[in-house]
């Protein structure tokens, strides 16, 4: 009886343990799921709205609410991963000219650059603007056949001219044009029916046609102009004078909400790209975000709809846009787009003759998808409707490659493998695409950073699927047999399967049959905050040297010992500095070049550091200053490791 009595006891102790675990762990949960993110008011000083703007705020509880379906809105965006972007209005019929001078830049701000009163612009050239020649139809075959599956085109631009039949304002292509048709809706029309999805770029920010829109400083008295009227040192307009804001706000009341929900309502648009957000305090960008957001819940915005603020979160789109005209980019996080374009101006400009290639606009695309982002490439039309003659062929030229190699790119995701010194990958799933822009001479393909199980390996020109042979050399590397000839100049695809795409370590094979080129963007920095180039072909390097502990470091690998030669490409400053790149207990010092000239005349120069040799194995690459450096080290695109021989 008394042992019944004790096992009863037991029995109850450990129900009421359990119960008191459970209630713990329930409490526990509760707590998580109530607990409010922390945040300090931000409110703008008044006349400015008086809207909380911090990122927990209770006055953003919708932009929260919105973030719940992110992944779902971007899944169409997210597959595509290739679009085309569109500038295109009034100001093509220019050709960024005007009374017989030629401006360099974006042929869309030439009514900006040349300061063209509103009432001229309005009248010679918005009421020449006739382009007979659009045909909606063709335009969307060509770039179909380019192998892009979205478009965003210019409803907007700066200059406030719409180019759709916009009830808001009669500034617009039907009420104020010769053609008197409605472009937006013929090519809505055409991409609904060749299954592309259709967006809309709106200048939100930046209106040079109203008196009262940021911009315009040569016609009004406004802010966010050339002359950076009512701005402080580091400090913006609507900071330094914010009693200016309740005027401005009559632009955002009065045209660029009620066109925004316009643009929603009449054509059902899956994209909205803004633009220039900096040119409005954030309160006025967010409500202008909020509008779209309510006018359609599930439209993707891009991050430039709101200026960056302390207190914000890095963005308020659904991905993050880089800078203007980027072909190079650093390691990203999340979903982001770029942004390049066929020559150097967005807007047609018919001075501008410095076209890329096909091939290097591939490469651009490849290396945009290995990092997890898509490329969105912008043509510019000419005033008449067609598209240019130069940008239909570097279409055609892309869709030759897409032909054949589009598998590697759409529904692709950021690639697990590192950097390879041939080229780059994508992935899909647990198939690899490698990228292949340096085909090896030999027919020896060596694939480093790679643990897991090969399954099969086939070039993706090969409609046969017929496998490629393969051994496995060493831990983390897979050699592969291929054809002598490169099946492509752009970039030769060979589709790999794997058992486990996640198997992989991030330190990269150098090779030392092929030129390694390591990036700075590439690199891991350590010992201080850099400065990241905007990836620009001018402009994609690291600078922000200041002090000896900062290094810019490459985890990398060799299957076999080698000799190489070791170049610098940097852009020098006018201070010559000492840096050293080291290896293991190997290194090399040498002095900068020196460079007066300013910025924008300044090239990226090669500079022979001397010769290394590098033992089998793995081993860290390291370039750092000597010393403190007089003003700063230089802007380093890359270290580049040439083999001399094999060893």
């Amino acid at each position: 009886m008394q042992q019944q009595k004790n096992n009863v006891r037991v029995i109850l102790r450990s129900i009421i343990c359990v119960a008191i675990v459970l209630v713990f762990v329930q409490c526990n949960q509760t707590t998580k799921t109530d607990k409010k993110v922390p945040h300090i008011p931000i409110i703008p000083p008044q006349p400015r709205l008086q809207m909380d703007i911090a990122e927990g705020s209770p006055d953003l509880q919708w932009y929260r609410d919105a973030e719940k379906t992110r992944d779902e809105r971007l899944k169409d965006w997210r597959d595509a991963r290739f679009g085309c972007f569109i500038h295109w209005g009034a100001s093509a019929i220019l050709g960024s000219s005007w009374q017989g001078k030629a401006y360099g830049g974006y042929g869309e701000h030439i009514q900006r650059m040349a300061k063209i009163p509103c009432d001229v612009y309005r009248r010679e050239v918005v009421g020449s603007f006739n382009p007979t020649k659009f045909d909606a139809d063709e335009w969307v075959k060509t770039i179909k056949a380019a192998g892009m599956r979205y478009v965003i085109i210019t409803a907007k631009h700066h200059d406030g001219f719409a180019m759709f039949d916009s009830d808001v304002s009669d500034y617009n292509i039907v009420d104020a044009t010769p053609f008197g048709r409605d472009p937006m809706a013929e090519l809505k029309a055409a991409c609904d029916k060749n299954g592309l999805k259709f967006g809309f770029y709106y200048s939100h920010a930046f209106d040079w046609g109203e008196p009262n829109g940021p911009g315009n400083d040569w016609d009004y008295e406004n802010p966010g102009g050339d002359k950076h009227l009512f701005e402080a040192k580091n400090t913006p307009w609507y900071d330094a004078h914010p009693e200016i804001v309740p005027r401005i706000r009559k632009y955002v009341d009065g045209k660029s909400i009620p066109q925004v929900i316009e643009l929603i309502k009449k054509y059902d648009p899956d994209f909205l790209w803004f633009d220039t957000p900096h040119k409005l305090p954030p309160e006025e960008d967010l409500r202008i975000l909020k509008a779209a957001r309510t006018a359609k819940p599930d439209i993707v915005i891009n991050s430039r709809v709101v200026s960056g603020y302390d207190g914000g979160p890095d963005y308020f789109g659904d991905y993050e846009s880089t800078g203007d005209r980027a072909v190079d980019f650093p390691a990203k996080d999340g979903d982001w787009e770029a942004i390049p374009t066929t020559n150097e101006s967005y807007g047609y400009n018919a001075t501008d003759k410095s076209h890329k290639t096909p091939e290097f606009l591939i490469r651009v695309l490849v290396k945009a998808v290995a990092r997890g982002g898509n490329m969105l490439l912008n043509i510019g039309p000419k005033g008449d409707g067609e598209i240019d003659e130069v940008d239909v062929s570097i279409l055609k030229g892309i869709g030759k490659w897409m032909d054949v190699n589009e598998a590697s790119i759409r529904g692709t995701v950021r690639t697990t493998l590192p950097v390879q010194a041939w080229g780059e990958s994508t992935r899909k799933g647990n198939t690899f695409y490698l990228q292949v822009f340096d085909w090896p001479a030999d027919g020896v393909l060596e694939l480093g950073g790679f643990l897991g199980k090969v399954k099969k390996a086939w070039l993706m020109s090969d409609k046969s699927q017929s496998a490629l042979s393969y051994e496995r050399i060493d831990k983390m590397t897979v050699r592969f047999k291929v054809p002598a000839e490169a099946p492509d100049v752009a970039s030769s695809v060979v589709v790999v399967e794997v058992d486990d795409a996640e198997n992989v370590d991030s330190h990269r094979l150098i090779s030392t049959k092929q030129n390694n080129m390591l990036r700075a963007f590439d690199g891991i920095p350590v010992g201080g905050e850099f400065k990241y180039g905007n990836g620009k072909i001018t402009n994609n390097g690291v600078s922000g040297w200041k002090n000896s502990d900062q290094a810019m470091t490459w985890p990398v690998y060799l299957t076999e010992a080698g000799e190489f030669k070791v170049v610098a490409e940097y852009i020098a400053y006018k201070q010559a500095n000492k840096f050293i790149v080291e290896v293991g207990n190997t290194s090399l010092v040498s002095t900068t070049k020196t460079d007066s000239r300013r910025s924008r005349d300044k090239n990226y120069i090669k500079q022979e550091l001397g010769i290394m040799n590098l033992p089998a194995g793995k081993q860290l690459i390291k370039m750092h200053p000597d010393s403190i450096p007089s003003g700063d080290l230089m802007e380093l695109r890359a270290l580049h490791f040439i083999p001399l021989s094999r060893k």
